[in-house]
């Protein structure tokens, strides 16, 4: 059973709650002061609490889809076959369809009524990284009125490490937009739902690490070059976006300034503003001061010229840590880039507060990209 099924937690839910029972039935018999009944007593306390945190910790994961399986809770994420299962798709794009997935909407098995989500490979050529993506195709993009259109596009990026599932399944970003899109606030965008964890089990914060991944060069090169060819959608940076949550909210601002000809929006969701340095990232910039510095967001504003972009930042006054610095962004914020902000009284770095955001945000991301 693997880690995120529905029978896994049942499973660890009835352990917890007949560990309990256990305890209080046994517990009058082990009330000697004997070694074996302080054994007892020690051994049915211990087992009725790891069991309570096992329950709650599934159930946590469940919820905000920390992680999407036992391998990659314990660091042995693989992708089998991502490599030698490879081929290239029509026209040579570097796209291999791995199949398709129904959107929880009314009528979603119909694509031209409720859209479709196609679960992809892409294999980069530049960065030689390989990675899943789930592509959401609006209902428009099926309907024959737009047979000849194209359409904007944006990144979608979970936080670190994150399942690229949690953003259908938990956050409800093609939910949310087909609901956008049904009263009229927000044009059909394409989007490619990831995580920014393209290395497994290495935290890459989307940097191209000299001598490693080069994540960056995946998410701003050989992505949008690959899903452009595949699907109908514009090539330049004014048809693609990137939105993201925590890393991915990082990500998405860093990928934008630093790259105004990939992409010309981004939404952070909650994001840093630098790149943490600690045992998952290792170190990302092979000992470069410069580097380092040139990936500081709040540096880059003070010291290099400012792209013609637009950026969306989010945080809460309470309950969010990077508050204080999500106003020092907005504050150091110079033309010609133009930045908004989505500022909550209350809110905490997790799955409920994004889902109040993400409405707004996507809604701001289709006003500005087109196709």
């Amino acid at each position: 059973m693997g880690l995120t099924s529905k029978k896994v937690l049942l499973l660890a839910v009835l352990v917890a709650v007949a560990l309990f029972v256990l305890t209080v039935w046994l517990w009058p018999r082990l009330s000697k002061g004997n070694w074996r009944a302080v054994l007892g007593r020690v051994g049915l306390l211990l087992a009725t609490q790891l069991s309570i945190f096992a329950a709650i910790g599934l159930y946590a994961n469940n919820s905000f889809g920390f992680y999407a399986s036992w391998a990659d809770l314990f660091g042995q994420e693989q992708e089998p076959g991502v490599i030698t299962n490879y081929h290239s798709g029509p026209n040579g794009t570097k796209l291999q369809m791995l199949g398709t997935e129904r959107i929880s909407v009314q009528n979603g098995s119909r694509p031209t009524s409720a859209g479709r989500i196609d679960k992809v490979l892409i294999r980069g050529e530049h960065s030689r990284i390989a990675s899943p993506a789930f592509v959401y195709l609006p209902p428009q993009y099926f309907q024959k009125k737009y047979a000849k259109a194209k359409f904007p596009a944006a990144l979608v990026l979970t936080g670190y490490p994150g399942t690229a599932e949690a953003l259908y399944k938990k956050l409800h970003f093609p939910q949310t937009q087909h609901e956008l899109l049904k009263q009229r606030k927000m044009r059909p965008t394409v989007l490619v739902m990831m995580r920014p964890t393209v290395a497994p089990p290495r935290d890459t914060e989307c940097v191209d690490i000299p001598n490693g991944p080069q994540t960056e060069t995946f998410f701003t090169k050989d992505l949008r070059r690959d899903i452009a060819e595949h699907y109908r959608i514009g090539s330049a940076a004014k048809s693609w976006g990137v939105i993201g949550d925590s890393t991915g909210g990082y990500c998405a601002l860093k990928m934008t300034m630093r790259h105004p000809d990939a992409y010309s929006t981004a939404v952070a969701l909650s994001g840093a503003y630098k790149a943490p340095r600690d045992t998952t990232t290792g170190d990302l910039f092979g000992g470069s001061r410069q580097l380092e510095r040139e990936n500081n967001l709040l540096w880059r504003q003070r010291h290099l010229p400012a792209p013609s972009v637009n950026l969306l930042v989010t945080t809460s006054k309470q309950g969010e840590g990077n508050y204080h610095q999500t106003l020092r962004f907005i504050e150091q914020t110079k033309s010609p880039t133009h930045v908004s902000s989505i500022i909550l009284d209350s809110g905490g770095h997790n799955f409920n507060t994004w889902r109040r955001e993400i409405p707004a945000a996507l809604q701001w991301l289709g006003d500005r990209l087109k196709a």
